[in-house]
């Protein structure tokens, strides 16, 4: 990355990370409000939904908007979502976390990423959020691309029984997602489980417990693509 990249992402990183973690007075509120929307840009996210139907009762989209979330309570009575952001301070989880509790819709908290392997701790969290969370549940991330679309690609995979090469369809220029960009780890980890389970039955949630190993998997990626640090 040259110089002026580097300077103009940390600008920015400095900015975004400057306000919108409070939203407990109006003013707050305002600031909050503007961060959400230029900085995690909610602005495109009041249109465009990346909405789909997994199973019956599962739900894959990317932020929802608080009208969303209300729509979303109403027409498909959720009960629960998974958040596949992650807890945070900032705009995003707190409007999120103050529209769930406001329709009684409890927030799951399960953290993975779109560029690199999630650790083992959190691929098993995953797996047992998607196999125990209450239906119907909505899972999203900030995009509905590539987060979402590993979980929608285990959630089918695991729990409906949906052989991998179609529920892989889940990670697909249908919702965005771009395997020949950097977010082309989560399909790395896929294919890595593939390659190593090769004329066996081992499942995926066994290769993880026993065999996955994220930092030897992002290497692997990167040395895949020519990347070096």
């Amino acid at each position: 990355m040259s110089t002026w990249k580097k300077r103009l992402k940390n600008f920015e990183r400095r900015v975004r990370t400057s306000f919108g973690d409070d939203i407990s007075t109006p003013k707050a509120r305002r600031n909050a409000f503007w961060h959400y929307h230029l900085f995690d840009h909610a602005f495109l996210r009041t249109f465009w939904t990346n909405f789909a139907q997994l199973a019956p009762g599962v739900y894959r989209s990317n932020q929802p908007t608080h009208a969303r979330w209300v729509r979303y309570k109403r027409d498909y009575d959720l009960k629960a979502v998974i958040n596949l952001r992650g807890a945070d301070k900032f705009s995003p989880y707190l409007f999120e976390k103050e529209s769930l509790e406001q329709l009684g819709i409890q927030l799951i908290d399960v953290p993975i990423y779109a560029r690199r392997p999630a650790s083992r701790d959190e691929m098993l969290d995953l797996i047992d959020a998607l196999k125990n969370t209450p239906k119907p549940f909505l899972l999203h991330c900030k995009s509905g691309a590539d987060r979402a679309g590993l979980a929608s690609v285990l959630y089918l995979h695991l729990v409906e029984g949906v052989p991998l090469a179609q529920a892989r369809k889940q990670l697909s220029w249908r919702f965005l997602h771009l395997k020949s960009t950097m977010t082309g780890a989560v399909d790395f980890v896929l294919d890595a489980y593939e390659d190593d389970t090769a004329g066996s039955d081992m499942s995926f949630e066994d290769w993880v417990a026993t065999t996955y190993d994220k930092t030897t998997l992002f290497n692997k990626f990167k040395a895949q693509r020519g990347i070096t640090d």
